[in-house]
């Protein structure tokens, strides 16, 4: 069972060591990742703990997030996210 967070709860977790994003209602704990990614941290530290949703969309393609997303997503949020 998927866990629902709050866009206040995710915009809580934004440092080097404990940083997720909302993507498409969905959250993901992107921490771990940061070294991972091709375009660099700083680009994740810019939306740690906010909706990145529309610069996520910019860059990938569905491709992206079936590769990663199951591993990174930790719940989904209950109130509809702003862009």
């Amino acid at each position: 069972m998927s866990k629902t967070f709050t866009t206040q709860e995710v915009a809580q977790h934004k440092t080097d060591k404990d940083m997720w994003i909302i993507v498409e209602n969905g959250v993901y704990d992107i921490t771990a990742f940061q070294s991972e990614h091709p375009g660099g941290e700083k680009i994740l530290k810019r939306f740690a703990g906010k909706n990145a949703t529309k610069v996520f969309w910019k860059y990938h393609n569905e491709k992206v997030l079936e590769k990663y997303g199951g591993k990174l997503k930790i719940g989904t949020v209950g109130e509809s996210a702003k862009l």
